[in-house]
């Protein structure tokens, strides 16, 4: 049977990432790769990214011509600029292939005009955010329409809302079905403010695909209630996590460890973490409290532990790499996640592998999943502190927790996942 070819567009990708969005892409094209024929398109890839059965291209690495003479036929005079780009092209710059030559024949005139032709540099891209995010959003789309054109394929599949605007476009030129793969929205981000660009770009593009697959159904309730989307594109399609084998790390210290793992932002809530450790010392002060991450909220609750006279039972590592973060969970006795508002939270799934009890938001993705996990609503900072010192103090109840979540676990798997998607494709392409 003839595999279905899918045109998928990222923005995040290991070892190239910010967060959880680079795992999830990750995750999801090895598991998809097994069942289609997948093309990938990255601003910016690196040579380590070989993978079997992924094509994964990275703009960083693609030259393109432009092409700057009269071809004096009406076809070209109608188009501003025009580009070329090489017949094969292949992820990596020793294996693309030099731009084929063009020739035309040129109509006599009596006014002759100069030939030049001026080579652009690969797509230059620093951080995948910053200050010109949305000026090299923009580029990547038209870059990323540009050059597919020529290419056959069935489905367009984007990932958030950096890739969303290329998404629309190529749909528009080419008339193929688009899916969008939603991990965030601007209204969580940006806790409900909807007067900006990125929330318009996602409004559209949502309005405009034929399928949208949020991580939860708590993220596709709030494109339902808060972007106006007809519920009858959204199909929640859960995260699935990298199957590891979890190891322990004998602590340093005797005090046990509360872990909180993710960007320092309003959106997470660690204040409500800084809130709940204080809270727990008072009772337990043989506890030490964790955030591992960065954000624009580190310095204010640096300040807040230190003003809530926190002292040593406070820890902030910035970030760390996925090792790290791994022999903190071999450590950590406790995993709280108090997101005001969160996707989904892939770092509990990866918590509940190394056998970790974990504390949820209730307002996360992952407690649709996490069936295990002990949930509360992120503001009830007493309930939040109450459960983590009964983890704490009762290790049979702790190891409860600990199994009932590592069974939910058996179905939080990125071949499910695939298989969900690879449905929807099959429906769309009937």
């Amino acid at each position: 049977m003839k595999k279905t070819k899918v045109l998928m567009l990222g923005w995040e990708f290991p070892p190239i990432i910010n967060g959880g969005l680079g795992v999830a892409c990750l995750g999801l094209s090895k598991a998809l790769a097994k069942q289609v024929n997948l093309t990938l398109i990255l601003p910016k890839s690196d040579h380590s990214l070989l993978l079997n059965q992924i094509d994964i291209i990275g703009l960083n690495q693609q030259e393109r011509v432009r092409i700057r003479e009269d071809f004096q036929t009406d076809f070209y005079a109608e188009l501003e600029n025009v580009y070329t780009l090489p017949a094969n092209i292949l992820p990596y710059p020793s294996s693309v292939a030099a731009p084929v030559a063009t020739t035309k024949k040129v109509k006599k005139s009596r006014t002759k005009k100069v030939v030049s032709t001026e080579f652009y540099k690969p797509f230059e891209i620093d951080a995948l955010y910053g200050e010109d995010t949305i000026q090299k959003v923009i580029e990547y789309a038209t870059i990323s329409a540009d050059m597919c054109m020529d290419w056959k394929f069935d489905v367009i599949h984007c990932h958030d809302w950096m890739t969303m605007l290329a998404g629309v476009e190529i749909k528009q030129r080419t008339g193929k079905p688009l899916v969008l793969h939603v991990h965030s929205l601007e209204y969580d981000r940006n806790q409900g403010n909807n007067n900006n660009w990125v929330y318009q770009v996602e409004k559209h593009a949502m309005e405009m695909a034929d399928v949208i697959l949020p991580v939860s159904d708590y993220t596709g309730s709030i494109a339902i209630k808060h972007y106006g989307i007809n519920p009858r594109k959204i199909h929640s399609v859960h995260n699935g996590v990298e199957k590891i084998k979890p190891f322990k790390i004998e602590k340093p210290f005797p005090e046990k460890i509360v872990l909180f793992i993710g960007r320092v932002t309003q959106q997470k809530g660690p204040e409500y973490f800084i809130e709940v450790a204080s809270k727990v010392l008072k009772e337990y002060p043989m506890a030490r409290f964790v955030v591992a991450g960065t954000g624009d909220k580190l310095k204010e609750l640096i300040e807040t532990g230190a003003h809530k006279h926190l002292g040593l039972n406070i820890h902030f590592t910035g970030f760390l790499s996925k090792e790290k973060i791994h022999d903190l969970l071999a450590m950590a006795d406790v995993y709280c996640m108090p997101s005001v508002s969160e996707p989904f939270g892939l770092s509990a799934l990866e918590a509940a592998q190394f056998g970790v009890p974990c504390v949820v938001s209730k307002q996360s993705g992952v407690s649709e999943v996490l069936i295990g996990a002990l949930k509360v609503d992120f503001w009830d900072v007493d309930k939040m502190a109450h459960y983590i010192l009964m983890l704490l103090q009762d290790p049979a109840f702790a190891k409860t927790v600990s199994a009932n979540a590592h069974f939910d676990l058996e179905h939080c798997t990125w071949e499910n996942a695939a298989v969900e998607i690879k449905d929807i494709y099959d429906q769309l392409l009937a």
